[in-house]
């Protein structure tokens, strides 16, 4: 009986120690209601889309996290905390778009504006740096799920911990999204928690904002096009390589470029670069920096290792059990729409019950679908929190506020094409 006892200690012990993520945390900065007034009024946000009910703090936070080889690492984040707010906050988790630097400040593309208008309404936010970015080391497995999600959940492990050191009263409802790699990253840390920490998390309902959902199909095949973004294979297969360790060394592996652009790993392995300059060193077409070899056994063997670890990172091949809500735009030229279209209907084909359509607009590109996808998410993620269980696209006259602006914006485009 004392042997069963001490097995059972010693399990529950290491379940509590599995779940201690948080190494530190540090209070950044402190907004108060008069400060977000200010700061909705340089920054032109229309009160009526989201309320402020709260000043903000701001957190800064390292945690512990696994790569998929079990090696523990250290991982940065940032914690938006409504204050003085008179209920119980929804949590979110946020997942923010490409990067290739280390962060300095508290903020990458702008997108910290999206985490503290969510927090000046109610509610936590806890924003993932991923693995080898925010104030990390090491290297950044982009775009790749099981990191994504797995970092993801973690942090979450150590807001927990944060709330109840500094008083923060949270209810059952936790919310995933992000825009971009965000967007891949959001299906990612939503399937990660589904399939792996159900008893700890419930998600009550995700939205990922014009994510590459498609990576083997849809998004792939811009790769042999002109494209805005040709940072994005190198990249890639440099996080894949150091992942997956295709090739036995980074040396080999640069030999799948041509030489003259070989130094464009060293420079994206050093992160002394952001995309725009890496994007520079690049050609127009992503595979015209892929030595013939190496681009005719991707398009001609099935077979091939860097498809299968493509097919891996597909975040759609599942069946969520809460809604989701994708967000997109048709006339985005990073991330092909398509993405979206086929994640929603494999999903729908294979039983799950709510999954909502959100195109954004015909003809906004990346940087212009952004701002719209995160109010229709925004109202989305409200609606469960006015009580809706299954949610709704939210409140009907801000949703036609939004679309008449949309409408007004896109016959501005058309204008000037």
């Amino acid at each position: 009986m004392k042997n069963l006892l001490l097995i059972f200690f010693l399990l529950l012990a290491m379940h509590l120690q599995a779940k201690t993520t948080l190494i530190s945390y540090t209070l950044v900065e402190q907004l108060s209601k008069e400060d977000m007034e200010a700061f909705y009024k340089s920054q032109g946000i229309p009160k009526l889309i989201s309320p402020i009910l709260t000043g903000v703090d701001i957190y800064e936070l390292f945690y512990h996290t696994n790569l998929p080889d079990g090696e523990r690492v250290i991982a940065s984040g940032l914690y938006y905390v409504p204050t003085n707010y008179p209920y119980e906050v929804a949590t979110m988790q946020y997942n923010h778009g490409t990067a290739m630097k280390n962060r300095t400040g508290l903020d990458y593309n702008g997108e910290g504006t999206i985490c503290k208008i969510f927090a000046a309404d109610g509610y936590a936010v806890a924003w993932q740096d991923y693995i080898g970015l925010g104030k990390a080391r090491g290297f950044h497995p982009y775009q790749h799920l099981e990191t994504e999600g797995q970092s993801g959940v973690d942090l979450l492990y150590a807001v927990q911990q944060i709330n109840q050191e500094v008083g923060l009263q949270v209810n059952e409802q936790l919310f995933v999204t992000g825009y971009s790699q965000g967007g891949h990253a959001a299906l990612a840390v939503h399937k990660t928690i589904q399939e792996k920490y159900p008893d700890d998390f419930w998600v009550t309902a995700s939205s990922p904002m014009s994510g590459a959902h498609d990576m083997s199909g849809v998004q792939n095949e811009i790769m042999e096009v002109e494209y805005s973004q040709p940072h994005y294979l190198p990249y890639l297969l440099y996080g894949y390589q150091q992942i997956y360790k295709v090739f036995e060394d980074n040396e080999d592996f640069k030999r799948v470029f041509k030489p003259e652009y070989r130094y464009v790993v060293d420079n994206i392995l050093a992160k002394g670069h952001n995309v725009d300059e890496i994007n520079a060193m690049l050609p127009e077409k992503p595979f015209d920096m892929i030595e013939p070899y190496f681009f005719n056994e991707y398009k001609n063997n099935p077979d091939f290792y860097f498809t299968k670890v493509l097919k891996e990172n597909n975040t759609y091949k599942w069946v969520p059990e809460s809604p989701v809500q994708f967000c997109y735009c048709k006339g985005d030229e990073e991330v092909y729409y398509k993405n979206s279209i086929v994640a929603m209907e494999w999903m729908k084909e294979n039983g799950a019950k709510r999954i909502i359509n959100r195109e954004v607009s015909e003809v906004f590109n990346h940087r212009q679908c952004a701002d719209y996808a995160v109010m229709y998410t925004k109202f989305f993620f409200d609606s469960f929190r006015n009580g809706f269980k299954k949610g709704r696209k939210g409140n009907l006259i801000k949703n036609i506020l939004v679309k008449t602006v949309v409408n007004i914006e896109e016959k501005k485009l058309k204008k000037k094409d």
